[in-house]
This record gives C-alpha cells, sequence and structure tokens, in this order.
C-alpha cells in the first residue's frame, strides 16, 4: 500500500549526516503513516522529484518520527515542504549496535531505491 506523507522539514539530530547520508526530518501532523521500517520511494520537494530511502522510526512518546534521504538531493531543505511517497518496503526497522553494520546496510538500502 502506498502512503503519502507531507510535511516540513525539520532539525535533526545530526546523525543520518554524521553517517554521510543526511536526511531530511519531517515535521508531519499525519495519524496514518505506514508501519515502522525502510521504503523506497519518492520525494517531491520545490515542484522537483527524487528518488529516496524513507525511514518511519517506531512510536515514541505519542509521535512517530518520519525521516527521508533523497537521492542526488543538494540544499538547504529546512522549512520547506516535502511530500514523500512510498513505494515499497524494503525491511522492518532495527537498532544496530555497530555503526560500520548500519552504514552497510544504509548502502544496501539506498541501492534498492534507485
Amino acid at each position: 500500500m502506498k502512503y503519502i506523507i507531507s510535511g516540513k522539514v525539520i532539525k535533526g539530530n545530526g546523525y543520518g549526516r554524521k553517517l554521510g547520508f543526511p536526511t531530511m526530518n519531517l515535521e508531519t501532523v499525519e495519524t496514518n503513516l505506514p508501519p515502522a521500517g525502510v521504503y523506497s520511494g519518492n520525494a517531491t520537494i520545490e515542484n522537483k522529484n527524487y528518488r529516496a530511502g524513507i525511514l518511519i522510526n517506531p512510536q515514541t512518546e505519542n509521535k512517530r518520527k518520519v525521516e527521508a534521504h533523497l537521492i542526488r538531493w543538494s540544499g538547504d531543505a529546512y522549512g520547506k515542504i516535502v511530500t514523500l511517497e512510498t513505494e515499497k518496503f524494503l525491511r522492518k526497522y532495527k537498532k544496530f549496535e555497530i555503526e560500520e553494520e548500519l552504514i552497510k546496510q544504509i548502502e544496501k538500502d539506498l541501492q534498492a531505491c534507485e
């Protein structure tokens, strides 16, 4: 099932950028989010479309965190509206204890998104 998620880009914790995969964190008001996990999909920002890896984090404090890495995007997105469309479920959400394993998994996920 496809989901459309739209929201304003807000400041995150910078962890994706630290790993080499900057993400856009969305401030969403969506209540019908897909299950936690990693999805391939599309993103639209400033009337341009990009392939995207989309992460739906598990619920914490009655909130779900949505973030996306836009393939071949560069620039400052803070405050801009991004619309994400999930296309395919890639895998369940998983917490990694070793950063190198997480980086390898993100690389695989993004290859599946292209």
